[in-house]
């Protein structure tokens, strides 16, 4: 079993990040000093599970995280800054620092280098995530150690729920559109005055009409859906505010 480190310090490295075409040194008290700081470390930047949910997750919960003294969420792994960077980028992660270990050194500090030479990754880190308060580590969720890649613990609805027990998750909502729509722009307009961020798929460029019958019943639009249910045009979404 991995070491679990609640009530130590973190380790005390410096970081070699890129920033605006600069070498920049980030040292650990930069990122951890006075501040209370979620930190998630995965096996690789571009992995499968790491940019389907791990990173996606954290950065939809990052204000609900803010909201309740979170002063920032730092993705870590053993990369390179160059290939952070462009991750971020490609997972449009705006509100998470990704912090690149390059050589390990946090990682091995934490007691958490693995060995993933057999899938030519070399050393690299375990999945885990923790709670940092003033550079002392407060909590620790640590993936069982087993083979493969296990994704249990280290999740950022299981770290909500450790942070605000009573929290509430933001709604998860996507509204289908087509340009020059009006009664689009109104739901879209509803939804920004409600403080509700939300995915849209514009036709024929994120779906079809086929598409939208398979999973609407209908091919008008807008056709917002919320936590997987169908809501239907501004007219619906506009009595579904009204009624929270």
């Amino acid at each position: 079993m991995f070491e679990n480190k609640e009530g130590q310090r973190i380790p005390s490295v410096t970081f070699r990040t890129r920033q605006n075409n600069a070498w920049v040194d980030v040292s650990s008290d930069a990122l951890f000093a006075g501040k209370t700081v979620i930190v998630f470390s995965l096996p690789g930047a571009f992995t499968p599970t790491c940019s389907s949910t791990h990173v996606p997750r954290y950065n939809q919960l990052a204000d609900t995280f803010k909201q309740h003294g979170v002063d920032e969420i730092i993705c870590m792994s053993v990369n390179d800054t160059f290939v952070m960077n462009e991750w971020k980028v490609d997972q449009k992660a705006d509100k998470i620092t990704f912090i690149p270990d390059g050589n390990g050194d946090f990682t091995d500090g934490m007691g958490l280098l693995v060995d993933k030479q057999d899938l030519g990754f070399g050393k690299r880190s375990w999945r885990y995530s923790m709670l940092v308060k003033d550079g002392v580590v407060a909590k620790m969720f640590i993936e069982p150690n087993k083979p493969g890649d296990p994704f249990e613990v280290s999740d950022a609805d299981t770290m909500l729920a450790y942070v605000a027990p009573q929290a509430t998750a933001p709604a998860d909502v996507v509204v289908f559109t087509r340009p020059g729509c009006p009664f689009c722009a109104k739901a879209k307009g509803m939804l920004h005055d409600a403080g509700i961020d939300f995915d849209e798929l514009v036709l024929n460029q994120d779906y079809t009409n086929r598409s939208l019958r398979a999973v609407a019943g209908v091919d008008m639009v807008p056709q917002v859906f919320i936590n997987g249910a169908l809501i239907g045009g501004s007219d619906k979404l506009e009595a579904w505010l009204n009624a929270k």
